[in-house]
């Protein structure tokens, strides 16, 4: 199985943050722009935390708060949960079901920001090595 540096490494979309003191509905343009679920929150100059879908329902829609004037630093999670780019899919699998995550960011040995990868990040490749271990199975037996 693929380890996430190689996971990573076939992403070509560049990584999208916004500072913290951006307003959520600056967030949510990026999310549009991006067509992605969770946008990382720095502030000068590091991981603050991330802003998800998920955020925005639980602590924006359902607690009245209103996106053009909430700060992202009110309503990111801080408490970021990650992997390293030696972290095989199968473990990044399973640290996102384990936490209930969908999003994990990658940081390297010295905590730098490397890239992220999400749920359907892990299921496709789950998906391409199992279609290959399919292959070779076949390949044996028709042998």
């Amino acid at each position: 199985m693929k380890t996430i540096a190689q996971v990573i490494e076939g992403k070509t979309a560049p990584i999208a943050t916004v500072e913290a003191g951006s307003t959520v509905l600056d967030a949510l343009k990026q999310l549009a722009i991006h067509n992605i679920g969770a946008v990382l929150v720095t502030e000068a100059g590091s991981l603050a935390g991330i802003f998800s879908e998920r955020d925005y329902a639980r602590r924006v829609v359902l607690q009245g708060r209103t996106s053009a004037f909430t700060p992202v630093r009110d309503v990111m999670t801080a408490k970021l949960v990650h992997v390293t780019p030696h972290c095989t899919v199968e473990e990044a699998m399973q640290l996102m079901t384990d936490r209930r995550v969908r999003h994990l960011p990658v940081l390297d040995d010295a905590g730098t920001l490397v890239g992220i990868v999400s749920i359907g990040d892990m299921v496709k490749e789950t998906i391409a090595y199992q279609q290959f271990l399919i292959a070779q199975l076949e390949a044996y037996i028709t042998t």
